[in-house]
């Protein structure tokens, strides 16, 4: 089987390419099935690297995705500079300028974000969990762009979505005290099994943060991971899982 995607709705210039996986399509087994793309989760490496090559393969990618090292952090891998020898780098977005150079991120939950500007001279892809969110991910990879915000587009790939996402209040207090728009992006659950916990929605938080940096042109898969198991991984329904990966780079084809 051929691996499946997804391809972003919205308006990119002609010479983007991007991509979110789903799970089908790959070799893995069990609670990776099948087309797991992290290589740090528990599966087989020989697993990982057919998965991927097939990804490539499917895509006609230019060349094998600049995979990171995520650690919900802040960091901005620039992927202009000369890569270093060994493991992924240590980052949670990367940014290019140079055609046939992939940016990728792996999530299983966490909401992938694709940049490009209107010029398609730059893109990005950023891996924006709430810790990201909060620690300003997504304000450090719109730096790391150099272009106009007014000029970009972001798109919001899929995510657990705001039905299935638990927080603590202490996860709340803190975007509000950064920001006391995001209130509503967080619903008291009742029903839940812990009390005082409330239901964030990921999507709006990241929303927020763009719109506040001046990124109004902001497009969504609006895909719950949590609720499509055939369709996606998803770290807090399954635990120990695959990941998924999201896609973004130039070619040079122009309109």
């Amino acid at each position: 089987m051929t691996p499946r995607v997804i391809t972003p709705d919205w308006p990119a210039p002609a010479n983007i390419r991007a991509y979110s996986t789903l799970r089908d399509g790959g070799v893995s087994g069990a609670v990776y099935r099948s087309l797991n793309l992290g290589d740090h989760v528990g599966d087989a490496r020989e697993n990982v690297l057919e998965n991927r090559r097939r990804l490539r393969t499917a895509l006609d990618l230019p060349e094998e995705p600049r995979w990171l090292r995520q650690v919900h952090g802040v960091t901005v891998a620039n992927l202009d500079l000369p890569a270093g020898a060994g493991a992924a780098q240590e980052a949670d977005a990367a940014v290019t300028r140079r055609s046939g150079v992939v940016c990728a991120i792996l999530t299983a939950d966490c909401l992938p974000v694709l940049l490009t500007d209107i010029n398609g001279d730059a893109v990005a892809a950023a891996h924006a969990g709430w810790r990201g969110l909060a620690s300003g991910v997504l304000e450090a990879t719109v730096s790391h762009l150099g272009q106009d915000p007014a000029r970009l587009l972001a798109w919001l790939g899929p995510a657990i979505g705001p039905q299935r996402f638990e927080v603590g209040s202490e996860v709340r207090a803190q975007f509000i005290g950064a920001d006391p728009r995001a209130e509503s992006a967080f619903a008291p659950n009742p029903e839940g099994p812990h009390p005082g916990r409330y239901l964030a929605d990921l999507g709006l938080l990241a929303r927020q943060r763009l719109e506040a940096l001046g990124v109004t042109r902001i497009f969504a898969s609006r895909e719950c991971t949590h609720s499509r198991t055939e369709r996606f991984f998803s770290h807090r329904r399954d635990g120990q899982t695959g990941r998924q990966a999201t896609l973004i780079w130039k070619t040079n084809e122009h309109s």
